[in-house]
């Protein structure tokens, strides 16, 4: 039989662990979500929240777009724009260093290592944070 004192007992666990549960959620299901090319929607950036969009979506016209290409097996791809107002890539790598943080390296050994922290991924609209050392 169980008794009702008991499960007053059994509250505070059950609580405990349904919030590290939800703590520990990633923001996205795979990082295979996170696969393809992004280009900063800077209209849609709010302080050091960065939004990204597909390359495919139809952005305002601008003077050139950043972003980045994230592709299987850790292989990374920074765009920055080119004096021609087009797109430069520069190689690198992505690390998983959390449930929704990729620790960025750039090989050209130019930019130090950085991470984006992957605040969500909303249909075909990721918002992340850059963090710099």
């Amino acid at each position: 039989m169980f008794y009702p004192s008991a499960k007053l007992l059994l509250l505070p666990l059950a609580l405990l662990a349904a919030c590290q549960a939800t703590d520990s959620k990633p923001v996205v299901s795979s990082l295979k979500a996170l696969e393809g090319t992004w280009l900063n929607a800077h209209e849609e950036n709010r302080g050091d929240t960065l939004v990204y969009r597909p390359n495919t979506y139809k952005f305002p016209p601008a003077r050139g777009r950043t972003g980045f290409a994230i592709e299987p097996y850790g292989r990374f791809t920074q765009y920055d724009i080119a004096p021609t107002d087009g797109l430069e890539g520069r190689d690198g790598t992505w690390t998983a260093t959390g449930p929704h943080r990729l620790r960025i390296h750039l090989e050209d050994g130019g930019t130090p290592d950085y991470t984006l922290e992957v605040i969500s991924l909303k249909g075909k609209v990721l918002t992340v944070r850059q963090q710099r050392p």
